[in-house]
């Protein structure tokens, strides 16, 4: 792979992991802000980091070996350029000693190519600041030009004197080209802009229970233990290492505590919410819903804790500790998935088993746990006491 390659494949390896992080509290701010969680936020949500590190891996990537011998070779022109449009300059000498002429040879321009390319690396700024984010265009093209002018002063100060010189040229005619980019990228979304962006929904209105909102649900609740084990995971190995003295083998009980607090805990956690308040799990609190009697009652806490057993919480158990898909999890997460989408009410496998119904968590719940209807109010018996 070339270096104009190698930054958009982390960027969006490294945007995704993570998306997948904050997946979670991503959903549950977006259902209570704007109602929904549908396919344009999804987009906002992955496109945005992995933006952002696209535009640190272009412009620091790739990184040389800097050290006294690269900095005694560097001068002031190779750290610095201020003439505004020498890029002209470039592309017509570029150009004159090219042998071929036409279309083909400006594309083939090295010089044409880091103008496009600058361009192009900052219109998707302008689109998102204009078309999702809502600032107008100067604050849209200021915004474009503020990040282009940090980006060459990390530059110019060789990541701000992480490296004894500059090791990339802070140039004049990237800031004009960035700047224009986020212009035309927020011109762009003034036409291209969906119209669908606007249309959100009321953040305290129950909405319809589809198999899409229970898919999402079932993520969030699967990303919340994964993400726990990572973390608590990653804080026991450096407790660890610094057991071990930064040395191997790692002490006798490490596989058995990072089994316990790299999955175990998470486990019980995620078990243990189901109980408190309506009784949702994490993933479906994300997106507002709950399970309920088939009249919408608050179910008690044994059928809150078997619901949860029998959906997300038996696909992870058959999956063991280390998040692997053994078989039987994989025909319990396949016979998850399908009764989800095919059983009434997007119920689920767990709901049809423990006799429970999934409801958005804004409707009225009753207070009665059993589902039944309540006795009407009868009048007061007269007072025959008195004379």
């Amino acid at each position: 792979m070339n270096d104009r390659i190698i930054p958009g494949v982390l960027a969006i390896g490294l945007g995704s992991a993570l998306v997948l992080a904050v997946l979670v509290p991503a959903v549950a701010l977006t259902y209570r802000r704007r109602g929904r969680f549908g396919p344009g936020e999804l987009a906002v949500l992955v496109a945005v980091p992995v933006y952002g590190l696209a535009i640190l891996g272009y412009t620091l990537l790739p990184l040389p070996q800097v050290d006294a011998a690269f900095c005694a070779g560097r001068t002031a022109a190779d750290s610095l350029q201020t003439r505004p449009f020498a890029f002209v300059g470039d592309i017509t000498r570029i150009a004159a000693r090219q042998d071929a002429t036409g279309v083909r040879a400006w594309l083939a321009n090295a010089a044409v190519q880091q103008v496009v390319l600058n361009v192009a690396l900052f219109a998707p700024l302008g689109w998102f600041l204009r078309g999702v984010f809502r600032r107008s265009l100067p604050v849209t093209v200021a915004a474009g030009f503020a990040v282009s002018l940090l980006v060459e002063a990390t530059q110019y100060t060789g990541n701000w004197f992480l490296f004894p010189c500059a090791y990339r040229l802070a140039d004049v005619d990237d800031l004009i080209a960035n700047t224009a980019g986020a212009l035309l990228g927020g011109l762009a979304a003034m036409l291209l802009r969906p119209r669908s962006w606007d249309a959100t929904g009321d953040p305290d209105r129950p909405a319809p229970v589809t198999g899409g909102r229970r898919l999402l649900g079932a993520v969030c609740d699967l990303m919340a233990v994964w993400a726990t084990g990572a973390l608590l995971g990653s804080l026991l190995l450096g407790g660890a290492t610094v057991v071990a003295g930064l040395r191997a083998p790692f002490p006798d009980w490490y596989d058995t505590a990072n089994s316990v607090v790299g999955f175990g805990v998470p486990l019980l956690a995620f078990l243990v919410v189901p109980l408190l308040g309506c009784g949702g799990t994490v993933g479906q609190r994300a997106v507002r819903l709950r399970p309920a009697l088939p009249g919408g009652g608050v179910p008690g806490r044994g059928r809150r804790l078997a619901r949860a057993l029998l959906g997300t919480g038996g696909f992870l158990l058959l999956s063991g500790p280390s998040g692997a898909l053994g078989v039987l999890g994989l025909l319990w997460g396949i016979a998850g998935l399908v009764g989800l989408w095919r059983s009434t009410g997007h119920r689920g496998v767990a709901g049809r088993l423990t006799g429970l119904t999934m409801v958005d968590a804004r409707e009225p719940a009753r207070t009665a746990p059993d589902d039944r209807p309540a006795a009407p109010d009868r009048p007061a018996a007269p007072d025959r006491s008195a004379g």
